[in-house]
């Protein structure tokens, strides 16, 4: 049976974990500076559909894949890293498309870069959404954190599907609401950025993914 108070404390813990900002947040805001909001979107629900699918597997005890992931820890966490770095060094040396707002004196290269920030399509959406989705499913511990999550949060007496299926929901809902506002947030400021600031922290934001990519590197030997 559906519990309201049950769904509402998940979705405050599932915001409480997404808030913080690692290497994803610095993925979404960086594709939502340069791609537009709807790739910013698609890696915000790449990485909540990465987290549902986690909590949905220690809500659901299901002890032998959870097994599984966690006997290949290592090789996730190198393959994470790999990836974290080759996004980083991309993004360190692509070029910053400028747009309208930002280059009224050159016409042709603002629209340019309004083309390039509109191009995200269908395909674009999909190809971010599964980058991210990946990313997030080679973090093995999000397992233990959610097992620990939900023996805090269920009730007393039997954990049912249902309670489960709300916990998982709620951590869900609280997940894409943190990611809607973030990207949201970096939308507006987009427009008031202007194009030597975008490219500053276009750099930062790759350094800081291939830093990331490091570290994760580093942990798994």
């Amino acid at each position: 049976m559906f519990s309201p108070g049950l769904f509402f404390t998940a979705a405050g813990v599932g915001l409480a974990v997404a808030a913080p900002v690692g290497p994803m947040g610095m993925l979404c805001i960086r594709r939502t500076l340069t791609d537009g909001p709807r790739a910013g979107l698609a890696i915000g629900f790449g990485i909540a559909g990465g987290d549902a699918f986690y909590g949905l597997i220690a809500a659901l005890g299901l002890v032998s894949v959870s097994q599984f992931m966690l006997a290949y820890d290592k090789p996730l966490h190198i393959v994470a890293g790999l990836f974290l770095l080759y996004l980083g060094i991309r993004t360190m040396l692509q070029k910053v498309p400028a747009d309208n707002g930002n280059n009224g004196g050159n016409g042709n290269n603002g629209s340019n870069g309004e083309g390039k920030l509109a191009g995200i399509g269908h395909a674009g959406a999909v190809k971010a959404f599964a980058s991210a989705l990946l990313l997030t499913l080679t973090n093995p511990q999000t397992i233990i954190m959610f097992a620990a999550l939900f023996t805090t949060l269920a009730p007393r007496g039997p954990f049912s599907s249902s309670v489960a299926l709300t916990t998982v929901l709620g951590v869900f809902c609280g997940s894409i609401a943190w990611w809607c506002f973030l990207v949201t947030a970096v939308s507006l400021a987009r427009h008031a950025i202007g194009h030597k600031l975008r490219v500053v922290i276009d750099r930062i934001a790759g350094f800081a993914l291939a830093a990331f990519g490091v570290a994760e590197v580093r942990r798994a030997i």
